[in-house]
């Protein structure tokens, strides 16, 4: 049951917290708004889609995402506020333990981590859809791909020198065709192959296949030049030249399908894709980490006033933001795992979380 101290301190937490990512929130949309306005006039944006389509998830993904670090920001603040009135002494005096008083924090990081977990899991995928076809379609360049490559079930490789998504066509196409043993069986090139809405139905131009091996090799050549082939593949030019972000359009169990089937095909992508995924259980638990520290640096004194806790608050706000870049890169770059690189910041924050924690006027 609460207490009232219990109940004084989550308050306090709470509505610091949600002030906090408010002001924030509304900064992000007016420079947003402002870089964008134009682009939103010359592309014809509606009100109601620059609203509800593209602000409201927009707000609800980068809330989200800054979310533990506004927590610490926020426990920063209030907490160092209490120290300076004079409120966190009586508290210890009392002959209340020191983890007495960190209770009501993490009954309050609780409930910020468990909205965490449902907006990244269950919210954030089909906002993320909204907002990602809304730039698609108002202000993203064109989407772009050079020198693809990608294997595909049944030892099929497809490559091909150029995608442009406004002519939804690619240039320089091949597919490769091997056995078990991989051994070249076929070959099929083609100048242009063009993939219409995304089906399975695919037109080439200009193409010609050449089988390979003994006694069968064989060159199918049309007899005209600029003759089509209607065919069907089991993939897409949508799928195949995709962008990055597509992950965060996708839920629990699709992101765990996508990145099976990036794997078979060898994309170049793979660690950033992974990342996506356990990130969005990693940054929710940031939350208790980020609580813990925040509580504990701030709840003593200081000369200097609230200023010199938040200053030491950012700094390890930078700290953990720069550890987080740098065990990404490695994932990315040097084939650190993913699950390892995501939660290796929030390890050793909690090691530095509970050092201070031993280290707190108790």
């Amino acid at each position: 049951m609460l207490k009232i101290l219990d109940r004084y301190i989550i308050k306090k937490f709470l509505v610091t917290f949600f002030f906090m990512l408010g002001v924030i929130m509304i900064l992000a949309v007016v420079f947003d708004l402002a870089e964008r306005l134009g682009e939103f006039i010359e592309n014809r944006a509606p009100l109601s889609a620059i609203i509800f389509d593209y602000y409201l998830n927009f707000v609800i993904h980068f809330g989200n995402l800054f979310s533990p670090l506004i927590v610490f920001v926020s426990v920063i603040w209030f907490t160092a506020k209490m120290a300076q009135n004079t409120e966190i002494i009586p508290m210890i005096n009392s002959g209340r333990p020191f983890r007495r008083i960190l209770r009501p924090y993490m009954i309050g990081a609780t409930i910020l981590m468990l909205i965490s977990l449902v907006l990244n899991h269950i919210v954030l995928p089909e906002a993320n859809k909204k907002r990602l076809h809304f730039e698609e379609d108002y202000y993203r360049n064109t989407r772009v791909v050079s020198d693809y490559y990608a294997e595909y079930p049944g030892n099929e490789f497809v490559y091909f020198d150029y995608y442009n998504a406004d002519k939804d066509q690619a240039q320089g196409f091949v597919i490769e065709n091997r056995d078990d043993n991989n051994e070249l069986i076929s070959i099929l090139k083609a100048r242009k192959a063009i993939n219409p809405d995304s089906s399975n139905q695919w037109e080439l131009s200009d193409y010609y296949i050449r089988y390979i091996g003994k006694p069968h090799d064989s060159l199918q050549i049309p007899e005209s030049r600029g003759h089509t082939l209607d065919t069907v593949f089991p993939f897409t030019l949508t799928e195949m030249a995709q962008r990055k972000t597509v992950v965060q359009t996708l839920g629990y169990y699709e992101i765990q399908d996508f990145i099976e089937r990036e794997k078979e095909k060898g994309s170049a992508n793979i660690a950033i894709y992974e990342i996506e995924f356990y990130q969005r259980t990693s940054f929710p638990f940031a939350t208790y980490v980020l609580t813990l520290i925040g509580m504990v640096v701030s709840s003593r004194k200081s000369r200097g006033g609230i200023g010199a806790n938040i200053a030491l608050g950012l700094l390890l706000a930078f700290i953990y933001i720069f550890a987080m870049k740098v065990t990404s890169v490695a994932a990315e770059n040097v084939g650190f795992p993913s699950y390892i690189a995501v939660w290796i910041p929030n390890i050793i924050f909690a090691i530095l979380g509970i050092f201070l924690y031993r280290m707190a006027p108790k």
